[in-house]
């Protein structure tokens, strides 16, 4: 009866302790996010938390247990030896998870330089979580030296097994590295896929579409390919846009029209820059049935140009039919003549 006595109460204290600590964490949870006004740090620091928290309570709950016992030393030693490993499985996934959540914040904010991705993420806590292990480990007195040695012999194995997913995680590396795209980017892949980085994983590049669709295209093909990023060295981009006119019209007069409009729109229609101001062109030049204008304009990014044309074009139409500047169809003459070479008379 007396010895049983020894264990009822470390379990009594180890329960009533755990389920104050459960009950205080859900009070300040509580607190916490009423006070939060928009995602910030407490916010990234509350999912970081919220479940390694559990751990805590267990921790603290086999701590009170522990002072609050007197079991033989045998057993007190296995409990001490279980509350060391889930002190540092608690240290661990916490400090896993703060990294994680704070790299995603400052990634944000474009504190670390831009946008960081799923791979840099998921390095950080591995880099964490690895080292959590090895103190485990070494806690637990197991020699860390022939476990490596061993997995150093089955990776081998391992790496021939798995080639492709390790040229798409070398791949994604050394997109990481040399940063030919970043997460947000508008960039064409291989003449076929457009649209902005959403993420750059382990094994993949995920790149959302104009259509809101997801192509899902591996770090192995993109680091292969010919890749047109539009963002970079900045977003701002030219836009040509061609005119033809009748051969009639006086090209000054066309040029200052052009520049008018484009002027005109730039403090109207978003994404269209009055800086640098836009200019025309008498450029390609002479056409087949038309004087070939090009106006050249900038606008903030790849994706704006589809609007800045669509209004542009029809302010340009409208003044050009204002001024009595034709915009002339192509036309062809033929001449038709006799065998002899004289032509023939015209037939109505």
């Amino acid at each position: 009866m007396n010895a049983m006595w020894y264990l009822v109460w470390p379990a009594f204290a180890f329960a009533a302790t755990l389920l104050v600590a459960l009950v205080a964490r859900t009070v300040l949870e509580r607190v916490l996010r009423r006070r939060m006004r928009a995602p910030d740090s407490l916010a990234a620091f509350l999912k970081a938390v919220h479940t390694p928290s559990l751990l805590w309570g267990a921790v603290l709950a086999l701590y009170v247990a522990l002072e609050a016992s007197e079991l033989p030393r045998r057993l007190t030693a296995q409990l001490e030896l279980a509350f060391q490993v889930a002190l540092i499985l608690s240290v661990t996934l916490t400090a896993a998870g703060i990294v994680t959540a704070f790299i995603g914040l400052a990634s944000e904010r474009r504190a670390l330089g831009g946008p960081v991705t799923g791979l840099a993420q998921t390095a950080a806590r591995v880099t964490v979580i690895v080292v959590g292990v090895l103190v485990l480990l070494s806690v637990l007195g197991i020699h860390v030296t022939p476990i490596l040695t061993a997995l150093g012999v089955g990776g081998l194995a391992v790496a021939l097994a798995l080639q492709d997913s390790l040229a798409n995680l070398f791949a994604g590396m050394h997109l990481l590295a040399d940063q030919p795209i970043r997460v947000g980017d508008y960039v064409r892949i291989a003449d076929s896929i457009e649209g902005h980085v959403v993420d750059i994983g382990w094994r993949s590049t995920r790149v959302r579409m104009l259509q809101n669709t997801i192509v899902v295209v591996p770090n192995k093909r993109v680091a292969e390919s010919v890749v047109v990023n539009y963002d970079m060295p900045e977003p701002r981009m030219s836009l040509e846009i061609p005119v033809k006119v009748s051969y009639a019209s006086d090209p000054d007069t066309v040029e200052r029209v052009l520049v008018e409009e484009a002027g005109r729109a730039a403090a109207e229609v978003p994404g269209l820059l009055a800086e640098p101001t836009p200019f025309a062109r008498l450029i390609p030049g002479f056409g087949e049935s038309s004087l070939d204008f090009s106006l050249i304009c900038q606008v903030a990014s790849f994706v704006d140009q589809y609007v800045v044309q669509h209004e542009l074009r029809k302010r340009i139409l409208r003044r050009l039919r204002a001024e009595g500047i034709e915009m002339p169809y192509p036309t062809r003459v033929v001449e038709l003549r006799a065998s002899d070479g004289r032509p023939l008379p015209h037939q109505p």
